[in-house]
């Protein structure tokens, strides 16, 4: 089985969510092959990769206002992936569910890194 624990974690948010889609990769294709399995192994898949491309799209923004709302996509989309992580381990979809719980921890902190990107720019745009 693949290791799902975050290396040391880079400064460099794009080299973090770049890790993060591997590692959410990784787990998917550990996941059962059940019905169940497949169908949140896509939906994980999905919403557990996308904010990579959101946050580039984010750094090529055309204005602030651009800029935030790329990057709240991006905290859409993990808030998304942590409800589908619990989900996994709460089945559990993979043999060793407590092997999801660095990655929760993971996706909780980039919640956090998200949100303060936000507040931060947002904060900068009002008048």
């Amino acid at each position: 089985m693949e290791d799902l624990t975050m290396p040391e974690q880079p400064y460099d948010l794009a080299e973090r969510l770049l890790e993060y889609a591997a590692r959410v990769i990784r787990l998917t294709e550990q996941m059962h092959r059940t019905p169940a399995g497949v169908h949140v192994a896509g939906q994980l898949l999905r919403s557990g990769t996308a904010p990579l491309p959101q946050h580039a799209e984010a750094q090529a923004a055309e204005s602030r206002r651009d800029f935030v709302h790329k990057m709240k996509i991006g905290l859409k989309e993990l808030r998304e992936t942590d409800r589908w992580l619990r989900l996994t381990q709460r089945v559990p979809l993979i043999d060793k569910p407590e092997r999801v719980d660095p990655l929760i921890q993971e996706t909780d902190e980039l919640i956090r890194i998200f949100v303060s990107s936000v507040r931060t720019a947002a904060g900068r745009s009002a008048p």
